[in-house]
């Protein structure tokens, strides 16, 4: 079993910066992917980042240039920076890791239980 644990939620203005943690522990697998979605009370489920082992990253469109996605493989923990926020940014952002299982080769995902970003106007 992989756990997930986010912190780093809050309010700032907008303009304002905040950066989100989550350290994942259990069962980790050395080949994984850790990431961020964040999701409205009337929306679906949105991808904002995630980031391989490998380092390689990846960024949806509404936050390239303004977020970024960085981890510690030592410490299981990835970060998301957020910079320039924007009262849109207001959500609930969760953690997701994965990988795949070596045992049976299925994919094992992972969810945080979600932090409050509230960026004021």
């Amino acid at each position: 079993q992989v756990h997930l644990v986010e912190s780093g939620g809050g309010l700032v203005q907008a303009g304002g910066t905040l950066r989100l943690s989550c350290t994942v522990s259990g069962s980790v697998h050395s080949i994984n992917f850790m990431g961020w979605y964040r999701q409205a009370p009337e929306k679906q489920r949105e991808f904002v980042a995630l980031i391989a082992s490998t380092q390689v990253t990846s960024y949806a469109d509404s936050v390239k240039g303004r977020f970024t996605i960085s981890r510690d493989n030592a410490k299981n923990t990835v970060y998301l920076q957020m910079n320039s926020l924007k009262p849109e940014d207001t959500d609930v952002y969760y953690c997701y890791y994965y990988h795949i299982d070596l045992l049976d080769g299925k994919r094992r995902d992972y969810w945080g239980q979600g932090t409050q970003v509230t960026v004021s106007s």
